[in-house]
């Protein structure tokens, strides 16, 4: 088990009284509940919330990592990203919670439905859906956490602050930091190699660049990116042509694919012309990996399974 993961585990011990309205049914109102703070969103928008959130919707990603990690369980989150589910990476933990849509689809009828006393938001939940943080906004106090690209750590930090587990969350970054200390000693023999992210899907490779978590993972643990990835990009990855499958090259290759086994992708990968002249394949150095961990963006839970998951590939 990891630093974090028990931190995680010491955070989900928190009463009863705290987390259990956030999953069940239940929306009867005590003295406590009516309790408010002030805070302000990274848009700057101020707004009133609840001090003790009972009924969170979380709309992203990142949004229902960070409530996780902090030991809160949403009423209603929506499906990960090409998946008709919970991100198949939260699974052990967010299974049992409500789906109200998907990553920039949320459906505000369901969100309706739930009586949410705070709904979390942030530029990967909503940002191709022009007018959805006014629509929620009429629901409930809506709460942008961060843009798409931003660094982690950031939003983590503001939807520490919206559920007023601000300390919590500090615990939770330094057992991450702990985690990817004592990965790096695990790792030193790789200094002089580099490493690939792939998502492969539709029949042709994407690349995973420096800005999002798996990249971001990499940069922790000391990994060295090829030059053609080592650099932020525009979207949430970037699509290579089969002409140019060399640019996905490196001495070793993370490969992902959204909602089938990578192994059985990788099969097919590996008749395209080229992709066994890659000098990951020909050392036999391509790692199949869960896309919805990979490929996803998402919080400290992401990056600590990032963290296991390039240990045990390398392992």
């Amino acid at each position: 088990m990891t630093l974090l993961r028990r931190a995680l585990a010491l955070a989900l011990l928190v009463p009863l009284a705290l987390t259990a309205g956030c999953g069940g049914e239940d929306t009867s109102v005590g003295a406590s509940d009516s309790e408010t703070r002030t805070v302000v969103d990274v848009e700057g928008t101020s707004m009133q919330v609840p001090a003790d959130p009972q009924r969170v919707v979380a709309l992203s990603e990142p949004t229902l990592d960070g409530a996780l990690a902090l030991g809160v369980e949403p009423v209603g989150t929506i499906s990960g990203r090409g998946q008709s589910e919970v991100p198949r990476y939260l699974s052990d933990l967010a299974s049992d919670i409500a789906l109200v849509g998907a990553v920039a689809q949320p459906d505000f009828e369901k969100i309706v439905a739930l009586a949410p006393d705070l709904i979390l938001v942030d530029g990967t939940s909503i940002t191709n859906n022009p007018g959805a943080v006014e629509k929620l906004r009429k629901i409930a106090p809506t709460f942008y956490a961060g843009y798409a690209g931003a660094d982690w750590r950031g939003t983590f930090a503001s939807v520490a602050e919206a559920l007023n587990r601000t300390s919590e969350g500090e615990q939770v970054v330094a057992a991450y930091d702990e985690q990817v200390a004592a990965a790096r000693t695990e790792l030193t023999s790789y200094d002089a190699s580099t490493f690939s992210i792939v998502r492969w899907q539709g029949g042709a490779p994407s690349m995973i660049l420096a800005e999002l978590p798996a990249g971001m993972a990499l940069s922790d643990l000391g990994l060295r990116r090829p030059p053609g990835q080592d650099r932020r990009g525009r979207g949430h990855s970037e699509p290579v042509s089969l002409e140019n499958l060399s640019m996905v090259d490196a001495d070793y290759l993370f490969f992902g694919t959204l909602g089938d086994d990578a192994s059985k992708v990788l099969d097919d990968a590996r008749k395209v012309p080229g992709f066994d002249d890659l000098t990951a394949s020909r050392l036999d150095h391509v790692i199949p990996v869960d896309g919805s961990l990979w490929t996803s963006t998402g919080g400290p839970l992401l990056m600590s399974r990032l963290v296991d998951s390039v240990l045990e590939g390398l392992s």
